[in-house]
């Protein structure tokens, strides 16, 4: 639809050329417009626009012509309008991060530019005119606070913060480097100094130093350790942490050397990915059952367990690997923090601490809800949580500090509750934030915003979105899987774009929420646990013990609680799908795109990985709608010997078989979702060397190259979709290593890409960089934090003493206090677990 428009010059306005595009097609939009303000005030998509145009044009030609002109450009790039007699607003976004808005009078076609404020107004009458016509209507402008601070301009740049922010530190540089020196002196770990003492305390001593050693350096082998030569380098003012052997030392201080001779980005990331910075570091994810077993599937607790699990593993191991290089004989410590819960379900998540497994040095750390009544013992919805998280946050940020005997050199949060908790705990210890949102409500729901009324008794989005932007705004930075996560897609806006302006009428107008040319934006994306998820071709480390339960899975013509249908023809591949039962997953969309293609049938069985199969079971609505809606697709199509159903598997060391058992297949792994955020499930499939072929909304579309690492289908074109897996399979069928290549390919983008090695080392960069940034806009960073306080106390506090708070209570079993510290050497933790 108008793919082939015309764009706007650099220097126009849409203000400056929508006049000029209505004038050209005068009598139509006379119509037009008289057709979309005749119903009155309402809130319009661009297919309510585009519908009622198509009424108004009904010749295929002339309405062709115009879409094709910068008119239809104008129409196309429109995200919402809003009707109030005789104007119609729009908000239109030519391209990712950058809006506009304008006014046109629907009785004589003029057009006027407005802020986004007007535009917000105008969307507030159709739900308060009172509060719209309210002067004195709170508004909310987190970007006043950002005055100085530089920003990204391109679309394409976003989410590339931490590159950036070294660019802009660079040009600092060039005009002075001593703030590079101070932030030097103060690097310690727990009282002892790291890299340079007090004797350097300007650049030229520093630089001067630097000249003497360096030279020192070039005459000794390379692997030289550091202990041999450091009682002479600390008389030159140099301090532990440069490197562990001549060769590291001398790259750290050559590169120390170049940021003083001629500030280069490049150099200077990877200056401060050497620095001895992080050695503590804290995790939050609060809600949920958090636990390394029989946790997942129950209430609020799926992917992201699995997700902050792997995240710590692989941390442990590249702060493990950075510590050693930097030549430092220290232990690091990483605690997941979590609710406490003593009504356990069987599981671990009422014992306080304990140990990550494959770590030596991580633990899950739970504290309780309290109330005034004392410990809250039952579980707690994510949309009912908000009042127990400020004193969650007090216990935490005590038992944190009384465990590592000092405040953690990083805080990462991760979703809406632990991002809040996190960022009251990392303004009151003043240290380095990230955070993760990982799905924001706010998009998942239709106009959620300007219907907050009508949803909050049930999801309490007020707190939520007030939650959300005191996250946003406090973090140093903030990690994503995806740029679409961020700032969507051409026709698409992202997540966080989406809370760029907004507003609850009754409550709050944002007229500046979050800015997605903020350097803060970082893309780092997940890998899978690889000792799970490996190629199928790895026969030596598969799981055997797993064979004959996944034979009986997939291919006994049995029904029982665990699966229903079955194969009658084995020598056919598989295409696999697994997800929840929901709209957005799609997979009774799958479904009826395989029971419609003949071709399709022919060529390949269909398994689905999924929910119950009895309807009743299911406490959510739109599961049970699903379930019933995919028995209806069997029956209808008639699948019975060509699908096979199986009922959700929560183990993922055999599901990571199964992935390897439709491998053995030849088959592939289909993600079918309307969108997808990031899509964990295509990166364990590839990691398994199963070709993939997954949805072209959200982060499928960045993880797969098409046509090359696998294949993107179109999840609003079912035959599309269809004749596409059909065409892969087609072709397997014709080109006997046709399979492999793709495969192999999947593997290799895997491999550059999507592995918990470059997530690691991505995000501890992050916190080495921020960690300075945030010193060099130390005044923008308390104004901002001062009027997030303000927000904090005088608006999402009242927020919460409206949500009820449980009556139920259980003290917990009293567990073993840690004792107090005799030796800074060793941890109360480590004592505790006799490491």
């Amino acid at each position: 639809m108008a793919s082939n428009a015309p764009a706007l010059k650099r220097s126009d306005t849409i203000a400056d050329s929508m006049p000029e595009a209505l004038r050209q097609s005068r009598y139509h939009m006379k119509r037009c417009f008289a057709k979309y303000i005749e119903k009155g005030k309402r809130l319009m998509k661009l297919h309510h626009l585009m519908g009622e145009l198509e009424q108004v044009i009904d010749d295929n030609t002339e309405r062709t012509q115009l879409l094709d002109g910068l008119l239809g450009y104008i129409l196309c790039t429109t995200q919402e309008a809003v009707v109030v007699p005789p104007y119609v607003a729009f908000a239109i976004r030519p391209s990712p991060g950058f809006w506009e808005y304008v006014k046109v009078n629907a009785n004589d076609l003029s057009v006027e530019g407005i802020t986004a404020t007007d535009f917000l107004k105008y969307k507030e009458m159709n739900m308060d005119e009172t509060w719209a016509n309210d002067e004195n209507a709170l508004e909310i402008d987190f970007g006043a606070m950002d005055f100085s601070i530089p920003h990204l301009s391109l679309s394409s740049s976003i989410g590339n913060g931490a590159s950036y922010t070294c660019k802009f530190l660079t040009s600092k540089m060039n005009n002075s480097s001593q703030s590079l020196v101070d932030y030097l002196l103060t690097l310690n770990h727990q009282g002892e100094k790291l890299m340079i003492s007090e004797s350097l305390d300007t650049v030229s001593k520093l630089q001067n130093a630097l000249i003497v050693a360096e030279a020192a350096l070039s005459s000794l082998p390379k692997d030289t350790p550091y202990q041999s030569f450091e009682l002479r380098f600390k008389e030159w003012g140099f301090e532990r942490g440069w490197g562990d052997n001549a060769q590291r030392v001398g790259e750290t201080m050559h590169a120390l050397s170049e940021i003083f001779q001629a500030p280069d980005p490049s150099n200077m990331e990877t200056f401060f990915g050497k620095l001895p910075v992080i050695f503590n570091v804290v995790l939050f994810s609060v809600h949920g059952y958090f636990g390394q077993a029989d946790v997942l599937g129950l209430p609020d607790t799926g992917g992201q367990v699995v997700y902050v699990l792997d995240q710590v593993v692989a941390f442990e191991e590249e702060l493990l690997l950075r510590i050693k290089q930097q030549g430092l004989n220290v232990k690091p410590q990483i605690l997941v923090v979590t609710r406490l819960i003593p009504d356990a379900k069987g599981n671990k998540c009422n014992q306080e601490l304990e140990p990550v497994m494959n770590t030596k040095h991580s633990h899950i750390l739970r504290v309780p809800f309290r109330t005034e009544n004392g410990v809250l013992g039952p579980w707690v919805s994510r949309f009912d949580i908000y009042p127990y998280l400020e004193k969650f946050t007090q216990d935490a940020t005590n038992k944190i500090i009384e465990i590592m005997e000092g405040k953690p050199d990083l805080i990462i949060g991760n979703y809406t509750d632990g991002n809040l908790v996190a960022s009251l705990m990392a303004s009151k210890l003043d240290t380095t934030l990230g955070t993760i949102a990982h799905a924001l409500e706010k998009t998942k729901y239709e106009d959620s915003d300007i219907k907050w009324k009508e949803l909050d008794p049930k999801y309490h989005f007020s707190c939520q979105f007030s939650a959300d932007l005191i996250a946003m705004n406090t973090a140093d930075f903030i990690i994503t899987s995806t740029y679409q996560e961020i700032a969507g897609s051409k026709d698409r806006p992202g997540q966080y774009e989406s809370h760029t302006a907004f507003t609850l009428p009754g409550l709050y107008r944002v007229v500046s929420g979050i800015n997605v040319f903020d350097p803060k934006f970082n893309i780092a994306s997940p890998g899978a646990d690889q000792s799970v998820y490996f190629p199928h071709t790895e026969k030596q480390k598969r799981f055997a013990m797993f064979r004959p339960a996944i034979e009986e899975l997939l291919y006994s013509k049995a029904d029982n609680d665990e699966h229903i249908g079955y194969l009658e023809d084995r020598k056919k591949p598989i295409i696999f799908s697994m997800a929840r039962f929901d709209i957005v997953k799609n997979i009774t969309g799958l479904t009826e795109w395989y029971g419609k293609n003949k071709r399709l049938r022919s060529l390949a069985n269909l398994v689905i990985v999924g929910g119950f199969f009895d309807p009743s079971k299911s406490n959510d609505r739109e599961e049970a709608a699903e379930i019933k809606k995919m028995h209806m697709l069997i029956e209808k199509y008639q699948l019975k010997g060509q699908i096979r159903w199986i009922a959700a598997q929560t183990d993922r060391k055999r599901n990571g078989e199964i992935y390897r058992s439709i491998a053995d297949t030849k088959g592939a792994f289909v993600q079918p979702a309307l969108y997808e955020a990031f899509g964990l499930t295509v990166i364990e499939a590839m990691n398994c060397g199963l070709p993939t072929i997954a949805t072209n909304q959200g982060g499928p579309a960045e993880i797969i190259t098409d046509g090359f690492s696998g294949f993107h289908i179109d999840p609003n074109n079912g035959d599309e979709s269809s004749n596409k897996i059909a065409d892969f399979f087609q072709k397997c069928k014709e080109e006997p290593d046709y399979w492999n290549r793709i495969s192999i390919q999947g593997l290799q983008r895997i491999y550059e890409c999507y592995t918990w090695k470059i997530y690691a080392n991505k995000v501890l960069n992050m916190g080495c960089i921020y960690s300075f940034w945030r010193q060099q806009y130390r005044a923008e960073k308390q104004a901002k934090g001062r009027y997030t306080q303000t927000f904090y106390n005088l608006q999402f506090k009242n927020l919460v003493k409206n949500l009820p708070i449980k009556k139920e209570e259980a003290e917990p079993k009293q567990k073993a206090k840690p004792q107090a510290s005799l030796r800074r050497t060793q941890s109360t933790l480590q004592r505790l677990f006799g490491a």
